[in-house]
Parts: structure tokens; C-alpha cells; sequence
């Protein structure tokens, strides 16, 4: 844990982001994501033969082993596509293909029309013990496959963009990946459990992928896509700014907000965690002009200070010890 403490206050105030949010040609992702493991992603180990990212597992999975966890080949898709945009190398280029590739081959089709894609890693802290759903899934594949279909022009990857909205319109309840929608406090489910597990920085994460898909895909081409893709777009956003103050420990943030009955009622963010949301709620105030999310933001960074970290590691100690996580 004081290793974790050192690393953590070692995490960047600052990241590197791309605050452009205008209709047109997808560019660098909000956040800009170097291809470098060791700034990009931890659990990365190695990859496959077609560069395909595995994944090591959680510390309280047994036993351990390499996985496809769709979030990270997502996140490592987009550090090659920023790779390509700055230094054009093709081989960049053919890599980001064959990652969208990955999301292509590996979609499951849904008796509505939707697609999903699966995490076959359990997530013990939630119960979880078969393959999952997830709306940050669904949000990094739809960020990757427009841009992979603005690249190429393959309205493969728009089909499965379009159809991967679908999750987002139905609860978990219904095997979807939404909780809330019926208190008007939409919520997208990183983790799609048993119970809403709320995860704050997975929510703002999926409402990338729909700002993407906004963004890329103008009404002439899918007004369908388009109209839903804003809809469920403002819907998590308004859900984000209502239930935010539920999140907020008076002098941190919680990491999440679960309704499952053994999991802590008080489980801080991590430091980077609360860096990460803080930045996630500037690029949403930018798309949005919602002033409320500047005010989350400023708060955020306001929280950032050293006493109160002291405070928060008591309480995640707490935390991670009810979870079998230390």
C-alpha cells in the first residue's frame, strides 16, 4: 500500500487532453493515450500474434491468467490511432484496423438488432463469475469503429457502431447496460451486475463513445443512429449532473455507488481515480456547457490535497479489506 501511496501521488495532475468536441472527422480521443504500457494501461502484459492486447487478472481473480478485456484493447486502439495522427506511420494505421478488426469479429449479435461485446473475467467484489456486460465496453468499441469507418469507409464498422447503441436504451434488468432511467438519473453500468454498481469514471467513459458517435456520424448519413446517439447522450449526462453529489464524501469521491448488499458504502476513489474523473468533467463541460460539470471539476480539484489523501487511504483501507482485496 505505500507503494501504491507513493505511485499514486506521483499520478499526473495534468492530462493530456483533446477538448475539441466539433462535428466532423474523429481526431484524438478526449483523452490522449500513449501507446507506452507503462503510462497506459498496468494489467497489459503481452500480445497476441495479431498485436492484440492480453491482459493480466485483478489481484483477487484465481488463479491468474492473460485475457482479452475489451476496455484495454479499446484504450490501446486509440493510443495507436494518436500514434498514426502524429507521426503517420502506416504500420500504426494497419495495427488500429486490426484492433477495430477484433471488435468486428468478436460482437455478439442481440435478438433486437444490438450488438455487445463480453469480458470473460470474473469481477469478484460485484459477484460477477460469468462473462459480462459492459456500457464502457460498448463506449470504447463505438469510439474505435467510427473512427475506424471514417478511416476506411467500411460501413461494417458504422452497422456495428450504430447497433451497439441499443444496450444503452435498456436497464440491466432487461439485459441491457443502463440503471435509473426511470428516476430521469440515467446511469451507464461499467460492470453489469446483480444490482446498479454505478462506477462514476466507467459512466463518463460510455458518454465518450456516444459523444463520438454523435460527432461522427451526421444525420444525412443515419438519422436514426444520430437522434439516439444524442439522446442517450444527453440522458447520461443529466443523470451524471443529478446524481454526482451522491459520489461526493464532503472532502473526496466515492468510486462508485453500489446497491449490492456487502459491498462498503464507503469506498474512495483512488487518487489517480479522482484525477481522472476531474479531467472526464472538464471535456463533458466543454461538450455540454453544463455548469454544473465545472463545478464538479473545480471541487475535484479542490479535494486534491494531502490531507485529505490521508483521509481517503483510511477509509479504501477500510474498503479493501471487506472486498478480500489487499
Amino acid at each position: 500500500m505505500l507503494r501504491k501511496l507513493s505511485r499514486d501521488l506521483r499520478a499526473n495532475r495534468r492530462m493530456p487532453l483533446n477538448m475539441d468536441v466539433s462535428p466532423g472527422d474523429l481526431g484524438y480521443y478526449y483523452i490522449k493515450f500513449e501507446e507506452k504500457r507503462s503510462r497506459l494501461n498496468r494489467l497489459i502484459h503481452s500480445f497476441d500474434d495479431q498485436g492484440v492486447p492480453l491482459n493480466t487478472t485483478y489481484i483477487d481473480v484465481s488463479p491468474p491468467r492473460l485475457h482479452y478485456y475489451p476496455i484495454s484493447i479499446g484504450q490501446y486502439a486509440l493510443a495507436l490511432f494518436h500514434t498514426w495522427l502524429a507521426t503517420g506511420d502506416p504500420r500504426k494505421r494497419d495495427h488500429f484496423l486490426r484492433l477495430a478488426g477484433w471488435f468486428a469479429r468478436n460482437a455478439r449479435e442481440e435478438p433486437d438488432g444490438g450488438v455487445h461485446w463480453l469480458t470473460d473475467i470474473s469481477k469478484p467484489e460485484f459477484g460477477v463469475h460469468r462473462p459480462w456486460k459492459s456500457a464502457f465496453v460498448q463506449g470504447r468499441a463505438i469510439s474505435v469503429l467510427a473512427r475506424a469507418w471514417q478511416l476506411t469507409g467500411d460501413d461494417r464498422y458504422l452497422r456495428l457502431a450504430t447497433s451497439a447503441l441499443l444496450p444503452f436504451t435498456r436497464d440491466i434488468s432487461e439485459g441491457g447496460v443502463s440503471v435509473d432511467r426511470t428516476t430521469g438519473e440515467t446511469f451507464y453500468e461499467e460492470y453489469v451486475a446483480a444490482a446498479p454498481t454505478r462506477i462514476l469514471d466507467g459512466h463518463a467513459f460510455a458518454l465518450f463513445g456516444l459523444l463520438d458517435y454523435a460527432r461522427a456520424v451526421p444525420p444525412v448519413v443515419c438519422p436514426d443512429g444520430h437522434r439516439l446517439s444524442l439522446r442517450l447522450f444527453d440522458e447520461g449526462v443529466e443523470g451524471l449532473i443529478r446524481q454526482f453529489p451522491r459520489f461526493d464524501l464532503g472532502f473526496w469521491l466515492r468510486f462508485n455507488r453500489c446497491d449490492l448488499p456487502a459491498y462498503p458504502q464507503d469506498d474512495p476513489c483512488t487518487i489517480g481515480y479522482l484525477r481522472l474523473v476531474r479531467h472526464q468533467l472538464l471535456v463533458l463541460h466543454r461538450a455540454t456547457a453544463r455548469e454544473e460539470l465545472l463545478h464538479f471539476a473545480e471541487k475535484c480539484q479542490h479535494y486534491d490535497s494531502l490531507p485529505n489523501i490521508l483521509k481517503m487511504y483510511r477509509l479504501k483501507l477500510r474498503a479493501l479489506k471487506k472486498l478480500n482485496r489487499l
